[in-house]
Order: C-alpha cells, then sequence, then structure tokens
C-alpha cells in the first residue's frame, strides 16, 4: 500500500469510529440503553471521585489525600456485588501495598533498596488470582508511599483510612444513585435472536426467489455464523443481570428493567437453530456456483422453500413481538406479497391479523410445516445425486422447524 493509500484508508477509518461514537452519542441522548447507561456510570464515576476529594483533600486535609478519589472513582463498576468485591480486593491489595512498602524503607533506609525488594513482592501479590485485574493496586500503593517518603505509623494509618474512606463514597454512590440494573440489556440480547434470524430467513427467501449463486449463499452463511455470537452474548447479559441484583438495595425499585426473561431452554432452542441454519446455508452454498460439491436442486424444489422460509421468519417475527420487543425494531414481518392473515406486521404492537402472538406463531408453523411436506414429496424420484442435495435441505429445513417449536416463549418459561 502506497503512503497515500496508507493515509486515506486511516482517514476513512478515523471517520467511521467518529461516525460510531456519533450515534452512540445520539442514543445516549435521545432513549434509554447501554449507551446512557454507560453515562450514568461515568457521571457516577466522576461525582464519586469529586466527593471522596472533598471529605479527604478540602476538609479533612489528609496528607494523601489522593488514595481516597482512587479507590472511589475504582469502585463505581458496573453492579453493587462488583463494587463491594472490587472494594474488598482493593483494601486488602492497598493496605498489603502501604505495610511493605513501609517496612522495606524502614529496613533499609533507602527509597531505592526498598522498591527492589517490594516490588518484586508486591508484583507476586498482584498475581494472585483472588485478586482478579487489580492486583496493580499493590505495587502501584507501595510506589506511592516510597516516593512520597510516608512511612510513619501515623501515615500508614492515613493511607488506610483514605481507602476505606474512598471505597465507602464509591460503593455508596453506586449502591444509591441509580444503581445498575442489567435486565434490560439481557431482553435487548434476547430480542436479537429472533429480530436477526427473521431478517436473515427473509433476505434468504427474497433472493431464492430471484435466483441466487455461490456467493449470495456464502454470504448467508456467513450472517448465520454471526448468531451464536449472539447466543453468547445473551449469556453474558444473563449473567451480568443476575449479579446486578445481588446485593443492590435499589435495584428492582428505582430501575424498570423490562418484561422477565424466558429460561434458558430458550437459549439452548436457539444454539440448536443456528447451528442447523449454518448447516442449511452451507448445502445451499455447496449446491451453486460454476462447480457444486453438491448436485444442485431442481428449480421445482427451490420453488417450494422461500414459502417455508417465510413462514419460519414469521414464527421468529411472532416471538420478538411475544418478549415485548418494540414494534419497528426490525424490518417489517409478513410484508411480503401474498402474505396471508395472520403473519406479522411491523408496528402492530405484538398482535397479528389473526389475534394474539401465540396464535400468529402457531398459524405460522403450520404454514411452514404444509410447506416442508411440499417439500419432503420432491424427494420421491430423484436420482441419487439429486436427493442428496434434496434430503440435506428437507432435514436441515426439519430441523429448524422442531428447534422453533423448542422455543416457544411462554409464561411457564419466564424468569431470569
Amino acid at each position: 500500500m502506497t503512503p497515500a493509500a496508507h493515509i486515506r484508508e486511516l482517514w476513512r477509518r478515523a471517520g467511521w469510529e467518529a461516525a460510531a461514537v456519533g450515534r452512540s452519542v445520539r442514543r445516549a441522548l435521545t432513549g434509554p440503553g447501554p449507551e446512557r447507561d454507560l453515562g450514568v456510570q461515568a457521571v457516577k464515576a466522576a461525582g464519586a471521585a469529586i466527593l471522596a476529594w472533598a471529605v479527604a483533600g478540602w476538609w479533612w486535609n489528609a496528607p494523601l489525600a489522593l488514595m481516597a478519589p482512587w479507590t472511589a472513582v475504582a469502585l463505581v463498576q458496573s453492579t453493587v456485588y462488583r463494587s463491594v468485591r472490587t472494594g474488598v480486593q482493593q483494601v486488602v491489595l492497598i493496605a498489603a501495598g502501604t505495610v511493605l512498602a513501609a517496612a522495606a524503607a524502614g529496613l533499609t533506609g533507602n527509597t531505592m533498596a526498598a522498591m527492589a525488594i517490594v516490588l518484586p513482592v508486591t508484583a507476586l501479590l498482584g498475581n494472585y488470582s483472588r485478586f482478579e485485574d487489580q492486583g496493580v493496586y499493590a505495587s502501584t500503593t507501595a510506589l506511592f508511599v516510597l516516593v512520597y517518603g510516608s512511612f510513619s505509623g501515623f501515615d500508614i494509618l492515613h493511607r488506610l483510612l483514605e481507602t476505606l474512606l474512598g471505597a465507602v463514597i464509591g460503593i455508596g454512590v453506586n449502591a444509591l444513585v441509580l444503581p445498575p440494573v442489567h435486565l434490560r440489556h439481557a431482553h435487548e440480547s434476547l430480542c436479537r435472536l429472533p429480530r436477526d434470524g427473521a431478517e436473515l430467513l427473509r433476505t434468504m427467501a427474497g433472493e431464492m426467489e430471484r435466483g441466487y449463486d455461490r456467493q449470495t449463499a456464502q454470504q448467508w452463511h456467513a450472517r448465520a455464523r454471526r448468531l451464536p455470537q449472539l447466543i453468547g452474548d445473551l449469556r453474558n447479559a444473563r449473567l451480568w443481570t443476575r449479579e446486578s441484583l445481588r446485593l443492590n438495595p435499589a435495584g428492582r425499585r428505582i430501575r424498570r428493567p423490562g418484561p422477565a426473561l424466558p429460561s434458558t431452554q430458550w437459549d439452548a432452542a436457539w444454539e440448536s437453530m443456528a447451528d442447523h441454519l449454518t448447516a442449511l446455508t452451507r448445502t445451499l452454498a455447496e449446491a451453486a456456483g460454476d462447480s457444486p460439491r453438491l448436485r444442485p436442486p431442481p428449480d421445482s424444489v427451490l420453488g417450494d422453500v422461500p414459502p417455508l422460509l417465510h413462514a419460519l421468519a414469521d414464527v421468529c417475527d411472532a416471538d420478538r413481538a411475544e418478549l415485548g420487543a418494540p414494534p419497528g425494531t426490525t424490518a417489517a414481518a409478513g410484508t411480503r406479497p401474498g402474505a396471508g392473515p395472520g403473519t406479522g406486521r411491523a408496528g402492530d404492537g405484538g398482535r397479528g391479523a389473526g389475534g394474539p402472538d401465540g396464535d400468529r406463531r402457531d398459524e405460522a408453523l403450520e404454514r411452514a410445516w404444509a410447506a416442508h411436506r411440499r417439500l419432503k414429496a420432491r424427494l420421491a424420484g430423484q436420482d441419487d445425486e439429486t436427493a442428496t442435495s434434496v434430503g440435506g435441505l428437507v432435514a436441515q429445513l426439519q430441523q429448524l422447524l422442531h428447534d422453533l417449536e423448542d422455543a416457544r416463549v411462554t409464561p411457564a418459561h419466564a424468569g431470569t
């Protein structure tokens, strides 16, 4: 790459990054979501640090008042439980670093020699797995003590009191001022699965109706392979949700977390669906192109697949509405020409023309199974090579249907 092209590429990436930051800022200002929650946490951390400095530096006039805001800003964590756990870790590490540094300085009488003794010890202590990513505080505290030359018992006591003050303020601010609750994040991750699944299925159906090539099928395959990442995000969000409600004095009362989540069996059904959708797109890709690995299915067979995919997408849209996703958050559902009553429609508030979301789902599943039976009947009379590719389609689509039946959202599955 020439220098000019390299500069253009860097400029393009900088523009993309600036645009992404701008979108995040707009989302934070215009509505609730992860961006606004991050902004709230940032303001809380700054407020906790200022309050800790006001108490330790301005009112108390502590000799090393930095310790209080330093600890406070670090303890405004993503959950109250994490704030408490991190606070205990930091107090232990800062106390250990302070005592070890003072002992080494008193033993050697020389700052450089004391560093040579204490830093290897605090670095090893910081690598203890129980301290996780807080281990660096032992070494940095020892450096503060040695550089500032505060070795007396009075100074050591002040370090500990300043640290405890910062910990109390940081934990208190995080627990009492809009305590973080992550159920909304889990709900957003949950709704992304049926949304992205429906979008992919509709894209496949539309492009198959117009005629597709190997490159198009490979793009479907790439999109299908991203679905497991969404499942991983959902599992992480569930973990954060459970943790955010631990030791949270006002999480359920102050914040509005949103609807309850289905059980983890729903996640398992979607994990299986993602696997079969990936296998389906791989089969379609390998049966297309100039040199296909599988004999391409005849047009009569491929003509039966789009109605089945549209019906599967309608099931996903009904699930998304059942989960309480706000209307209009995805592409219009059920707007293809000739869509019958009961199919999903964007902005219908979780109701289709045929009644509640459960009725819409049942009707869509019936259409899907009917389309699958027509496709399965095409197996008769096919030669061996063609039957291999057609059978692969039939098998994967049947598995998708079973997975979607298992992924039904019902009140019995509600919970976190």
